[in-house]
């Protein structure tokens, strides 16, 4: 039975839909967010960026502090968010990438199903998936993590949500 003090810190529907039932897990802020802790300890929660974002894909989350949610679309790194935030919490370093997300594909993809789909690599704006020939099978999706910029452009597509985007590590 659970005790009521692992029940005493809510989750947000995004957190149980990512199957982080301890709330554990950081949530994907902004592109160009500093570090975690910084990033609490500095964003004012205007919701300028949100409010910034063309894309529609930053939303209120815990605390009132801006995520990401990839099911709404994806990042095109317009900067929109970055011009507005007057807090520091999202800072552009030089050429330095927005994030560390890289796309990865799920064992339950429909192509290892031998269910031939290609929509993760047809939607994929600098061709980082891709489909080696297989002699004698359905192709399967490969990610080039050079090429990914994790822009979540092939994450809502994806007919079996077969795709997550992860920190690279």
């Amino acid at each position: 039975m659970t005790s009521p003090s692992s029940l005493s810190s809510p989750i947000g529907r995004a957190q149980f839909l990512r199957g982080d039932f301890s709330g554990r897990r950081s949530p994907q802020r902004p592109p160009w967010a500093v570090a975690e802790e910084r990033f609490v300890e500095q964003c004012g929660r205007s919701g300028a960026c949100i409010a910034a974002c063309p894309e529609k894909i930053l939303e209120k989350g815990r605390g009132g502090f801006p995520q990401v949610d990839f099911a709404r679309g994806s990042c095109t790194f317009c900067g929109e968010c970055l011009k507005v935030c007057k807090s520091g919490a999202l800072l552009k370093l030089g050429d330095a990438a927005p994030w560390r997300l890289k796309a990865v594909i799920q064992p339950d993809c429909l192509a290892q199903a031998q269910v031939v789909c290609r929509t993760c690599g047809e939607r994929c704006p600098v061709g980082a998936i891709r489909f080696p020939p297989l002699l004698g099978g359905v192709a399967k999706p490969l990610v080039d993590a050079a090429k990914c910029t994790g822009c979540g452009e092939c994450f809502a597509p994806c007919p079996s949500d077969s795709i997550v985007l992860m920190a690279e590590q």
